[in-house]
């Protein structure tokens, strides 16, 4: 595993302290080559999407920059968590990863997210995400470096990405794999009951709504789209809450491993996928 701290020198990207995209851009293609293009695609989609630039994105990377001692924490804790990462996986699971994880000043696309880069796989860590949610200390940079290594644990032996025709499907097959990373972080730490979002009562919460969460997110599944959805990511809310999709696809993938362990289930169809959804929601209903 390669372990890259792009976060050195941003200042690179900002014109006295404010913002600036063409100053990112000479920063990110000196950094992280590559990394650019995947960035502003993201941010175009999500700006089509009805997300604003002026109230959205740049307040979060402004705020990114004047708060030099949160970002040095959140390094800080980078470094701890990435030292001996290796050992830490394969002396759980008796295997190793290959891929890059890499932190860096993004354009908000996410705290964590799994791309291919240059034609390999990475993790990139955004900077900007990080400080804005507050996620700087040990644990939280714990939970989310082995949440996307999570990610690439499956692409690496099982499948990871599979296209649908319907929204119903593609929503299934996105609970399932954060299920997944979910476990995974929750198998690496030894603490089956681990969850890196579980803030003021958070996931005990999740737990009492689970039926109704169930529920919700299959009547929202028929239509609901990247964008409106409820149920995945810090601004997408289920009755006040984020993030209940990964909670309840965790409880999922923890279902579907009485009968199968962790790795025989990572190859699983829609099908099979849909079968256990069913029985698991008949389980908590």
């Amino acid at each position: 595993m390669r372990i890259l701290n792009a976060c050195r020198d941003i200042s690179r990207a900002y014109d006295n302290g404010s913002f600036s995209l063409e100053g990112w851009r000479t920063y990110i293609d000196s950094e992280v080559p590559g990394a650019g293009a995947l960035c502003e695609e993201d941010l175009r989609e999500c700006l089509a999407g009805g997300l604003s630039w002026e109230n959205d994105y740049l307040p979060v990377l402004d705020a990114a920059y004047r708060a030099e001692s949160e970002r040095e924490k959140a390094l800080g804790s980078f470094r701890i968590v990435t030292d001996g990462l290796d050992e830490r996986i394969s002396s759980r699971f008796g295997k190793t990863l290959d891929a890059e994880v890499v932190i860096y000043l993004g354009l908000c696309n996410g705290a964590g997210w799994v791309t291919k880069l240059n034609g390999e796989t990475a993790v990139l860590l955004g900077i900007e995400k990080i400080v804005e949610l507050g996620w700087t200390g040990t644990d939280d940079m714990n939970g989310l470096i082995l949440h996307e290594l999570g990610h690439v644990w499956q692409d690496r032996y099982g499948v990871l990405t599979r296209t649908f025709a319907n929204p119903e499907d593609s929503f299934l097959w996105q609970l399932f794999t954060e299920g997944v990373a979910m476990v995974f972080e929750q198998e690496t730490v030894g603490d089956a009951n681990y969850y890196h979002q579980d803030r003021n009562g958070w996931a005990g919460w999740c737990e009492e709504h689970l039926g109704e969460i169930a529920g919700d997110f299959i009547r929202d599944s028929a239509t609901m789209t990247r964008t409106d959805q409820r149920y995945f990511g810090d601004w997408a809310m289920w009755h006040g809450r984020p993030d209940t999709g990964y909670y309840l696809g965790t409880r999922l993938v923890r279902f579907m491993m009485r009968h199968d362990p962790f790795d025989s289930i990572l190859s699983c169809d829609i099908c099979r996928l849909r079968e256990s959804f069913g029985s698991f929601v008949k389980s908590i209903t």
